[in-house]
């Protein structure tokens, strides 16, 4: 019997059911506020695991082959199908074009969680983006949309290049784009990547952190400082000062 990448995708699945962990999966379960379908596999059993399926089947067959199992796997609603699938293609993503490229920015519209959002966007579209910043382009499309996740995906895809140092002026643009969404989720992701624009390139963060302070939603700013030293910190956290009363 030749076996196809659904054979396989479904054979994933079941060794998925098969290592299932009840226990654990309603511990996932707190971390979320909608509910999820989970597993309960701890992460690194699950790269493990992933690591493994993906060396055998490159052995077997091919990129392609493993790409159509990957995108089988990154449907539905479990968290760990989808994040193993993204686990399979974690530090290879440099050998993939635009086609993949393409493929795994489609696969946003099946996000349900944050956790298979920021797996799918941390490990395979932000990488691919630092690869070749010219990229990053379709993040300011992605600030558009009206779907939270596409949104969240903006900032955070970003975040692989900021700690290489590229993409500056992106996360500049990104962050005008994104200032004015009321979505906590997309609150978040813009705190994680100015955050680490901070972290990683400070001097130019700061006047940045510094402008929109007055306007940048609490949670944002607050998400953004968390590695700042204090007196930093409490600069840009600090509430603008009142403007000056004028005679009647």
């Amino acid at each position: 019997m030749k076996k196809t990448p659904a054979y396989i995708a479904a054979h994933i699945r079941r060794v998925l059911v098969n290592g299932a962990s009840a226990p654990h999966s309603e511990e996932v379960q707190r971390f979320f506020k909608e509910e999820i379908q989970s597993r309960g596999w701890r992460a690194q059993e699950l790269r493990q695991v992933a690591v493994r399926f993906r060396r055998s089947i490159l052995n077997d067959v091919d990129q392609k082959f493993l790409l159509a199992v990957c995108d089988r796997l990154f449907r539905g609603r479990v968290l760990e199908e989808k994040v193993f699938a993204v686990l399979m293609l974690e530090g290879i993503t440099d050998q993939f074009g635009e086609a993949e490229f393409r493929l795994f920015g489609s696969w946003l519209d099946r996000v349900s969680t944050w956790a298979d959002h920021d797996a799918l966007v941390s490990y395979v579209i932000g990488p691919m983006i630092a690869t070749d910043p010219r990229r990053a382009k379709v993040a300011f499309r992605w600030a558009k949309s009206r779907d939270r996740w596409h949104r969240r995906a903006a900032a955070v895809a970003l975040i692989r290049a900021i700690r290489e140092q590229k993409c500056r002026a992106e996360v500049v643009k990104i962050t005008s784009q994104l200032l004015g969404d009321i979505d906590d989720m997309v609150q978040k992701g813009l705190g994680w990547l100015l955050r680490e624009a901070a972290k990683y390139d400070r001097e130019r963060t700061l006047p940045l952190l510094m402008k929109i302070r007055t306007k940048a939603p609490r949670l944002v700013l607050r998400t953004a400082c968390e590695t700042l030293p204090v007196d930093l910190k409490k600069s840009i956290l600090a509430p603008p000062s009142p403007a000056p009363r004028t005679r009647a």
